[in-house]
């Protein structure tokens, strides 16, 4: 009976073991994602409703967070990410150019290639006007950005790097074996978009790095969080590229991509593109220097595997 408790329990932290609590949390966010969908959908152009239907979401999922932290990981909300110095604002505004400069290089890349036509500007199918559409865009990858750090990068990454930790593998290796199985499953859980095929999978695992570096460097979600919101809103609502296999509604810009799909990521978005890889590469090479800048090091964030 003893060996069958120790399966779930681990009983020199006095709590659940990681992987217990990865599953837990990610079931639970699975269906706070379907839950919101459905409920945006439901709402149609109604920009309050979908508002706030946003603002539900983000609640619901940091109340999520903050419940596992509490009672189930026995730890600090704060611990995921969130403590708030000036560090962190600096990491965040750097995020947020970080994405924008990187998704103008990849356009800009394609546009000198002549893999991009211009058709058309400032175009929103939502039913609203342009600027209340974009506003509305803005505010839904705010509220993308900051839960599915908390679920893919932070919670996941944390417990998983604890779990990995033990007796035969050192903080290092368990903090990388992390990374790598938490980067498998955001790019797996990617194969349900439309237009994905196995090398978009690849490739989107590929490209999590510039968005799992950050929070391995540091421990914090500051740079993630900017990079995911500036990188998606650029990618969808200013220059009109696909995201994931989704033709944006709302965009500044009209384009047609007609270059290869191997280099532009073709009807997925360039993401997935060789294009869009060298960028996010060029990417973590940016964020290393500005951790190197800011910290006066770099390294892995070694707390991440730490022990209660």
């Amino acid at each position: 009976m003893k060996t069958i408790a120790n399966i779930f329990w681990n009983t020199d932290q006095n709590r659940l073991r990681a992987g217990w609590r990865f599953l837990i949390y990610f079931i639970l966010f699975f269906m706070l994602t379907i839950g919101k969908d459905v409920l945006v959908s439901s709402f149609n152009a109604a920009p309050l409703p979908k508002a706030i239907a946003y603002l539900i979401y983000l609640a619901s999922g940091l109340i999520l967070t903050w419940g596992m932290a509490r009672f189930i990981d026995h730890r600090l909300f704060t611990d995921f990410g969130f403590h708030f110095d000036r560090k962190w604002w600096l990491d965040l505004g750097f995020g947020l150019i970080l994405g924008a400069f990187l998704m103008t290089g990849i356009f800009l890349s394609m546009k000198l290639a002549g893999w991009i036509l211009i058709t058309g500007y400032a175009s929103t199918a939502s039913g609203l006007p342009i600027n209340l559409a974009f506003l509305l865009q803005i505010l839904m990858f705010t509220v993308i950005s900051i839960n599915e750090e908390l679920a893919f990068r932070a919670y996941q990454l944390k417990n998983l790097a604890e779990g990995f930790a033990g007796k035969h593998i050192s903080s290092r290796p368990a903090i990388l074996f992390a990374f790598l199985f938490s980067s498998a499953l955001f790019g797996i859980s990617h194969m349900a978009n439309g237009h994905a095929t196995v090398f978009s999978v690849i490739t989107t695992i590929f490209a999590g790095l510039s968005l799992c570096l950050p929070y391995m460097l540091t421990g914090e979600l500051g740079i993630s969080i900017g990079l995911h919101l500036t990188w998606n809103l650029f990618q969808a609502n200013v220059y009109g590229f696909a995201v994931s296999g989704s033709t944006p509604a709302t965009h500044l810009l009209s384009i047609e991509v007609v270059g290869p799909s191997a280099w532009t990521g073709g009807v997925y978005g360039p993401e997935v593109g060789l294009i869009g890889l060298v960028w996010a590469l060029i990417g973590c090479g940016l964020t290393l220097l500005w951790v190197r800048w800011l910290r006066n090091k770099t390294g892995l964030h070694i707390p991440l595997a730490g022990r209660l």
